[in-house]
């Protein structure tokens, strides 16, 4: 594949190294900033008397725009080039940090999530792939890890300067902003690894397809996948809520820390079994996924902080080893011709359980309390993890 990298420039550029430090960077940013509303989302609950359901509302339809970016858009930094394409989305989640400095009302917190998507999903496929331009060794572990890294120290961020620091519903959303702005500037001495091309328009048209080779391992990688996304959803909504109820403490801290304690581990899982097979790593995710969320349903019963966060590492190690598995074990059985549209098609599959299990968890919790809808939560997501064990054993015999 020839890329600009190929062709002399008069311009002053970053070195490949460079260069992928500094779209890593933006990445994990980008990744913070989906996060850092985490910890705010009890403020916004308390001081304009919000609902269970209206926070998960506004967590899904984030989720829910960024799927409808990476389909639609998630290809057009191959025709635009990656650096144009960066700074369009730097331009919109610039716009949705403004939103959020304004937001007097959970309608505006709509529209900066919305606008927030669509920005995140865009930059994600174009950043991945500019990773793996400058880096083509390192690029996938940079993509793995990268975005967990911004959301684990997103959400712990966020509840510090929510704790600490004056404005708590807004200063982090500045925050955020002057980053964003500081990187769009840096983006000068990006060096474009993608030289534009026709075919734009076209490539705004979603490729979705499930080859053949793929169905008899789907017992396997759906269900995980399903439940490490629906996971990650509850988290990043109610847990904070969760986090107070267990904790007894109305600080922004310790929902920070558990949205911490799930990314970290998951981080860190996706590095240290990165070696396992990908049929292992899925048993593996799955196994820790359930015993962590056993543990966290445990705690929560038995009023046990302590045994809260190890539940919540523990289930971090699941949702990172258990996706990463999933998405290992799939795509080497796609022709590359295949892939574009598997990938669609996954994460239709990862997103609407990011967010479809999150509103009902939500709605559950208006009329029974969030410890009951973490209940059923966590009892579905023990569920999914049993038939993903159950469909490996049948896989492997």
């Amino acid at each position: 594949m020839t890329t600009a990298l190929d062709h002399p420039t008069p311009r002053r550029v970053l070195p490949s190294g460079g260069a992928t430090a500094l779209q890593a960077t933006i990445l994990i940013t980008f990744l913070a900033a989906s996060s850092a509303p985490s910890p705010v989302y009890d403020l916004y609950r308390v001081h304009w008397d919000l609902a269970a359901s209206t926070l998960t509302i506004v967590f899904a339809v984030y989720a829910l725009s960024l799927l409808a970016a990476l389909l639609v858009a998630g290809r057009v930094s191959d025709h635009l080039g990656r650096r144009p394409t960066v700074w369009i989305s730097l331009g919109l989640v610039s716009a949705s940090m403004v939103v959020f400095l304004i937001a007097d009302a959970p309608g505006w917190l709509i529209v900066a999530r919305v606008v927030q998507g669509l920005a995140t999903g865009i930059a994600t496929a174009a950043l991945t792939a500019g990773v793996l331009d400058t880096t083509r060794t390192r690029g996938g572990v940079v993509n793995s890890v990268a975005p967990i890294i911004g959301m684990a120290f997103g959400a712990l961020g966020s509840s510090l300067l929510v704790q600490a620091a004056p404005a708590p519903m807004r200063l982090v959303f500045l925050v955020l902003l002057i980053l964003f702005v500081l990187q769009a500037v840096a983006l000068i001495w990006l060096p474009e690894t993608s030289l534009r091309r026709p075919g734009a328009l076209r490539s705004l048209r979603p490729r979705i397809r499930l080859p053949a080779a793929t169905r008899p391992v789907l017992p396997v990688v759906v269900p995980i996948s399903i439940a490490a996304w629906a996971l990650g959803g509850f988290h990043l909504s109610l847990g904070p809520s969760l986090a107070q109820t267990v904790t007894g403490s109305d600080s922004a801290l310790p929902g920070g820390l558990l949205v911490f304690a799930l990314t970290a581990a998951g981080a860190g899982s996706v590095l240290l079994l990165a070696s396992i097979s990908p049929h292992r790593a899925v048993v593996v995710g799955a196994a820790a996924l359930a015993v962590g969320v056993l543990l966290t349903l445990l705690s929560v019963y038995g009023g046990q902080s302590w045994l809260f966060y190890l539940a919540s590492i523990t289930a971090g190690v699941g949702f990172g080893t258990g996706f990463q598995g999933a998405l290992r074990m799939l795509v080497p059985l796609a022709s590359p011709q295949e892939r574009t549209g598997l990938m669609s098609t996954f994460y239709i599959v990862c997103y609407l359980g990011n967010s479809v299990p999150t509103i009902l968890a939500g709605v559950l919790a208006d009329s029974q309390g969030v410890v009951t809808a973490a209940a059923v939560h966590g009892a579905a997501l023990i569920g999914l993890a049993a038939l993903t064990l159950m469909g490996a054993l049948r896989t492997r015999a």
